[in-house]
Formats: C-alpha cells, sequence, structure tokens
C-alpha cells in the first residue's frame, strides 16, 4: 500500500468500499495472527500525574480529582485475579508519577513474577534510562508508549513539555527496544487540530517503526479539559474542512489500515472504542483486524478514580463481570480466547531474520 492509497482508504465513505476494506482486514489478521484473542488484565495503578496534557482527565492540572496510588499487596491481588482468569499478562498502567520510583516498581514486578508468573507489560509514560534498565532487568515485557500525534506543533501544544525537560517519544521507544522489550505505541483519532494527512502519517509510522503493539482509539472529550473548551475550538477552526471526525467509522477505519499496514501486529479492540459505542465498538474493532483486548481487573474502589475520559465502558463493574462479558462477546464471534503470554509475532518474526 502506497501513502497515496493509505489517505484515500482514510477518507473513502462508499459502504460497499469500506466493506472490502473490512473483509481484507479481517483476513489479514486470520492469517498473521490467527482467530485467538489475548487477553491482558488492566491495573490502574496509579491516577496521579506530573503532566498537564490538554486531553486528559487526571493531567495534574485537572480540577477535583481524588488521587491515589495502589499499595504494593492491592496491585499482586489484581495480578493474581488475572492469572487466576487465565489471563497470560497483566498491563500496569498510571499516570506519570513520580512517587512511583525505580526501585519500588523494580519489586512490583519480581513480586508479581514469583506470584504469577506472568508477562508484565508497563504503561507509565516517559521514564529514565534508569528506571527503564532496572524494570527490565526485574522482568518486565512490553512497555507501551503512544505518541497521540506526529503533528509535532499539534503535539507540542496538546502535550505542554515539563519544565526543563522536551519530549522525544520515539526515541524512548527505541530505547526501550534495545533494552530488550517489546514496544508499543498509538494514536487518539479525531483530536482537535487532527488532519487527514496527520492520520495518515501517523499510521505510515506505526509500519516504518514495526511495532509490537499498536493501539488506536477515538479522542472523547473530558470535561473542563483545555481541549474541551477554547483551545479545542481554535485548533478545529485550524484545521477547518480537513478535521478528522472522532467517530467510530473512522476509528474502525484507522485501524483496519493498521493490521493491513502491520500484518503480524498485536492490535487491541479498546475500551475507548468500546465507550464510543457500547452496543458493538469492541466487536466491530475484532470484526476489523484487532486480536487482542485489555479487560480491567482494577478494584473498583481505584476504578471510579481513574477517568480520563468520562464514562469509561466497564466503570461500575467488577473484574469477574467484565472478564465474563468480554468472553461470551468473543466466542459469539467465533474466535477462542488466546493461551500464553501472547508474545507479539512481529518480535518473533525479527528475532527469526
Amino acid at each position: 500500500m502506497t501513502f497515496e492509497e493509505l489517505y484515500t482508504w482514510l477518507i473513502e465513505t462508499d459502504p460497499h468500499r469500506l466493506e472490502m476494506l473490512w473483509r481484507a482486514a479481517d483476513l489479514m489478521r486470520r492469517l498473521h495472527v490467527g482467530d485467538e484473542v489475548h487477553l491482558r488484565g488492566l491495573i490502574e495503578v496509579s491516577n496521579i500525574c506530573q503532566r498537564s496534557c490538554a486531553y486528559c482527565g487526571i493531567a495534574a492540572c485537572a480540577p477535583k480529582v481524588e488521587r491515589y496510588r495502589m499499595p504494593m499487596e492491592d496491585i499482586l491481588a489484581c495480578a493474581e485475579q488475572a492469572r487466576d482468569f487465565g489471563f497470560g499478562t497483566v498491563v500496569m498502567q498510571a499516570g506519570e508519577d513520580p512517587g512511583i520510583t525505580g526501585p519500588w516498581m523494580a519489586e512490583v514486578i519480581r513480586a508479581i513474577k514469583e506470584r504469577t508468573g506472568l508477562a508484565i507489560t508497563l504503561s507509565l509514560g516517559e521514564r529514565s534510562e534508569e528506571d527503564l534498565s532496572l524494570w527490565r532487568e526485574a522482568g518486565a515485557d512490553r512497555y507501551l508508549l503512544r505518541f497521540e500525534t506526529s503533528d509535532e506543533d499539534l503535539y507540542s501544544r496538546i502535550h505542554p513539555a515539563m519544565p526543563g525537560s522536551s519530549s522525544g517519544r520515539m526515541a524512548q521507544l527505541m530505547l526501550m527496544r534495545d533494552l530488550g522489550f517489546e514496544i508499543g505505541t498509538g494514536v487518539m483519532v479525531g483530536i482537535p487540530g487532527q488532519t487527514w494527512e496527520t492520520l495518515a502519517n501517523d499510521l505510515w509510522i506505526f509500519k516504518d517503526y514495526d511495532m509490537d503493539m499498536i493501539g488506536i482509539g477515538p479522542y472523547l472529550p473530558s470535561p473542563g479539559t483545555p481541549l474541551d473548551g477554547p483551545l479545542g475550538e481554535m485548533l478545529m477552526v485550524e484545521a477547518g474542512t480537513d478535521q478528522v471526525p472522532n467517530d467510530t467509522t473512522t476509528v474502525l477505519k484507522a485501524l483496519a489500515l493498521t493490521r493491513l499496514l502491520c500484518p503480524s501486529t498485536n492490535i487491541p479492540s479498546t475500551t475507548a472504542l468500546a465507550t464510543l459505542d457500547p452496543a458493538s465498538g469492541r466487536a466491530n474493532g475484532l470484526l476489523r483486524g484487532a486480536n487482542v483486548i485489555m479487560p480491567n481487573v482494577t478494584q473498583p474502589k481505584y476504578r471510579e478514580l481513574y477517568q480520563i475520559y468520562p464514562g469509561k465502558a466497564g466503570l461500575h463493574e467488577t473484574a469477574d463481570i467484565t472478564t465474563a462479558r468480554i468472553r461470551q462477546q468473543i466466542e459469539s464471534l467465533g474466535r477462542s480466547i488466546g493461551q500464553g503470554p501472547g508474545t507479539s509475532p512481529a518480535l518473533l518474526r525479527r528475532d527469526e531474520a
């Protein structure tokens, strides 16, 4: 696929043409990663964040957020529940919390490995090489760091750098790969100011960097954030008629095209997509190229405080209810639950080369 063809497919609206795209992506998924859907238990470790991202409901500047950081024993209880559910991986996610120190998280990683043997994915924001090395040595397997948009000007306006530092997420991802992590990244679809060309560039970057996991979800406005106010309005005016919508069809087009560009990459059907389209968003993601779901195993008392956007799917559910519903949905599509850690086929292919 050329860049011009990618762009043309992104702006496609004809239902018959889109049906061809859906079928092609589903076939590519079946040929390269099979019918298994890998389940990864999400643990929302902390909603404390030192960043002031303009779109995020738990940013440092967000008003009236009750902050928490889970104690180690609560994290381990979540990991053990994920193991008991038959998951192969846990994903520890948090805001960029300076209280999550390198040595403390290394201790958590070692304890999870000792108690459960699960693969461990981290999504803790931009961290020092010292911390990343320590966590890799402790047993962490993967790291997720979304670059959100390839438009550097737009990125700087919605994701202000910390004082005295500059953000270099792609450089961080390459460092993580050098340290031995499987690496994952992703973007939001429909961010105010995002144009069709920018979104096409985003997807092309996935191909160029041969990512192991790619998350694609809609931009969901969080009330009270700058992007839900005058800043967002100004960016949308600047984008004009080229503004990408944050609707279900556009997200699914981006997901399907990512599968065609990156055949052996792990691609989740995201919670954000399920939030945007509660009735069929997650299922449609699986039917258009996705092969991973991340059920939330965080205890409800923390889960309700981790609202990066409002109305998150499964917000008020317990982990067993969420997991049972997702399993039923997977089986209704004729797919099977993946066994083991679900190592990236892209990584296995690189190792064989």
